[in-house]
């Protein structure tokens, strides 16, 4: 069956609270107070679905948000303009499927009409290997290594150069086209303005 990827819904905290407490290690665990504050606040805020039921969530926020994690906050003070995938997780039942391929293709393709990068990390513990690979098909690079203070988990931090901005920002500067399937938000917050700042 096909995935469909959709903006997400304040009904559907509870499922997205509980595909994201039972992802294991790899991803932190959440409450429903800062679950709540990331619906609130982030750019990008999507599930996948297939077969009708959530298989996966991914949620976003631009370099300029004001998120406290503090491995945004280690991207923020190395480069000038990125969009960070904050975390991304898949239904255990649904990994290998594509889940996770769909979600990562739909955030860059907003992503790359907005930011000169995009920036994520992997937790560097046993059996993250199949997450470096995954990123690295992807196009990503390490680029250093961050150790969170609150967790004192230590984190690969990758950054992907996004190719089509440079274009997209060149041609229509801090004014993208007024069509529909551009500009229909991807969750309830407005994005910050363009960015104009690359990675040398």
């Amino acid at each position: 069956m096909s995935i469909a990827i959709r903006d997400v819904r304040e009904q559907d905290l509870d499922s997205v609270l509980a595909l994201n407490n039972a992802a294991g290690p790899a991803i932190l665990p959440l409450d429903a107070t800062r679950l709540r504050l990331m619906f609130d606040t982030a750019e990008y805020f999507r599930v996948a679905e297939r077969d009708g039921t959530m298989a996966g969530f991914l949620i976003g926020f631009g370099s300029d948000a004001p998120h406290t994690s503090s491995n945004f906050a280690w991207f923020r003070a190395r480069n000038p303009a990125f969009f960070y995938i904050d975390r991304v997780v898949v239904a255990s039942r649904r990994r290998g499927g594509g889940v996770g391929r769909a979600l990562y293709a739909d955030v860059q393709s907003y992503a790359e009409l907005r930011y000169p990068q995009l920036a994520c990390e992997v937790f560097l513990e046993q059996g993250s290997d199949h997450a470096l690979l995954f990123h690295g098909s992807f196009g990503f690079r390490e680029i250093g290594q961050n150790t969170m203070p609150e967790h004192g988990l230590r984190a690969a931090m990758l950054l992907k150069t996004l190719c089509s901005y440079p274009w997209v920002h060149a041609t229509y500067g801090t004014a993208l086209p007024d069509v529909p399937w551009l500009l229909q938000p991807r969750h309830h917050v407005a994005p910050a303005a363009p960015a104009t700042g690359t990675h040398a």
